[in-house]
Parts: C-alpha cells; sequence; structure tokens
C-alpha cells in the first residue's frame, strides 16, 4: 500500500504540509501532544524523527533535540509505544525518519514490523545506501510502509533515474546541500531542477531542509510541489516547553503556514 503517495496526489490542495519533529523532545508527552495538535489542525502528513546520536543530515536544532531526547532515555520502544497509544486518536498518516544503524541494530525486519504494526505508513531514511534500498523495499511492501528515497540536487542525472526507478511512490526533494535547519532563503534555482523532475516522473515530490518561514511556503506553493517539510522551526518551537508555551507556540506557527497555504489556495 502506498498511502502517502496515495494522499498527496489526491489531494486538491496545491501542497500539502507535513511538519517534522523528534520523537521524546522535549519529552514524551510533549510528543503525544504536538501530535495531537498537528492533527485537530489539519496538516496532511506528519514525520516523526527518531533520536539518533550521529544525525549527519540534521542541524543544529535537531541535533540538540535529539541529543536531549537520547539523554532523557527514549528509545525506539518507548516512541512504539507512543505510537500504539495514540494511533486510535489521529486520522494523520506518520512517517518515521531514522537512520540506517538503529535499522539494522534492531534487525531490518523486525523493524520495519514493529514500526508497522504501531501504525506508521512512511519511512524516510537519509543514510541508506541507494544499492541496498531494494531489500528494504521489498519488506516495506509486505507490511504496508512506504519507503521514501531523498534526491538532492547535486544528483547525477543516472543516479536522479535509479532512485525515481526505485521509489514506491513518493521522493523527498532536499532543497538545498548540507544539513537541515532554518535558513533565510530557499534557493531559486531549485524552481528549475523541480520542473525537469516533473518533466521525468509523475510522482509525487516532497520538499525539505531549510523550509522554515511563511515565505517560503508561499514560494515553493508555486512550483508544483506536493508536499512541504517543515522540521527545525517546529522542533524550535517545542523549546520553550515551560509550563506547555511550547506546545503553544507550535500550535500557533502550525496555523500561521495553515493559514499562508489557505490563502495561497485562494489566489
Amino acid at each position: 500500500m502506498t498511502i502517502i503517495s496515495n494522499l498527496l496526489k489526491s489531494s486538491n490542495k496545491r501542497s500539502s504540509l507535513i511538519p517534522f519533529i523528534t520523537a521524546g523532545y522535549p519529552d514524551l508527552y510533549t510528543t503525544e501532544k504536538a501530535l495531537e495538535i498537528f492533527d485537530r489542525l489539519g496538516v496532511d502528513v506528519i514525520e516523526l524523527g527518531l533520536p539518533y546520536s550521529d544525525p549527519l543530515a540534521d542541524g543544529p536544532i535537531i541535533q540538540e533535540a535529539s541529543s536531549k531526547a537520547l539523554k532523557t532515555g527514549v528509545t525506539i520502544d518507548h516512541i512504539l509505544q507512543l505510537l500504539e497509544k495514540v494511533k486510535s486518536k489521529i486520522k494523520t498518516p506518520l512517517i518515521l525518519f531514522t537512520y540506517y544503524n538503529p535499522i539494522i541494530a534492531r534487525g531490518i525486519q523486525s523493524f520495519i514490523m514493529e514500526i508497522s504494526h504501531a501504525g506508521f505508513k512512511g519511512l524516510i531514511i537519509p543514510d541508506l545506501p541507494l544499492e541496498e534500498a531494494d531489500y528494504i523495499i521489498s519488506l516495506c511492501k509486505n507490511f504496508s510502509i512506504e519507503l521514501i528515497l531523498l534526491l538532492t540536487p547535486t544528483s547525477s542525472s543516472q543516479r536522479i533515474e535509479k532512485i525515481i526507478n526505485k521509489s514506491q511512490g513518493v521522493i523527498y526533494v532536499v532543497s538545498s546541500t548540507g544539513v537541515t535547519g532554518i535558513r533565510e532563503n530557499i534557493q531559486i534555482e531549485m524552481k528549475d531542477f523541480i520542473s525537469n523532475l516533473r518533466a521525468m516522473t509523475d510522482q509525487a515530490l516532497i520538499l525539505g531542509f531549510g523550509i522554515s518561514q511563511a515565505k517560503h511556503v508561499q514560494q515553493i506553493m508555486d512550483w508544483d510541489i506536493d508536499g512541504i517539510v517543515i522540521g527545525s522551526a517546529f522542533v524550535r518551537c517545542l523549546s520553550d516547553s515551560d509550563y506547555g508555551n511550547g506546545l503553544v507556540r507550535l500550535e500557533e506557527f502550525c496555523n500561521s503556514i495553515v493559514s499562508v497555504i489557505q490563502m495561497q489556495e485562494n489566489k
């Protein structure tokens, strides 16, 4: 099953919103409530990051969140238990973002089976070697998980073609070189890059890395992108966790982005 790609391609929105947060940051209770907020505000897909000690693709904000979650003892078992608890409460499909080592350490088949049973519908592994993707894809198909492959502006034409051919239906386009984080501007060259991709495939395209402001969303919605991923800006909201202020900030920011998307839709 390809729930994520089907949802993105069938949506009547020009672009769907995909917020990212780090699981267990600043605590598991906050993660649970953040998921409920996202669901209530009508985001289209939620991306949940598994804390990891060496997150090479992540910028300083998500790195710090991951480090703090690990220091408080958050494990994959805690996250699976949390998902079992909330999956009956929320309707929004969830994607797990994790690195390859935690999957190997747990056992690839066991890992994918467990996240499927917990309710995840998608999986992103930024450091997965493309040469090893076939086995993961076959397991994901067996357990109704959609593996989402990443593609960068610096990818060769041969690699782009391979990624398109292996993709189950969604391709994650990295909007800039380097790690995730908050940037002032999104590279305008991405518009041409995405246009070229559109000529090569009709699969769902989602864009992430560095998208953090309403003006970025306004700009990207003119690029024929199916989903917009915002991560560091949401994680930063939760850094103010005293007395629930982090959740308040997260809801306010999410509302502002949803409003921008709605306004752009109505133009």
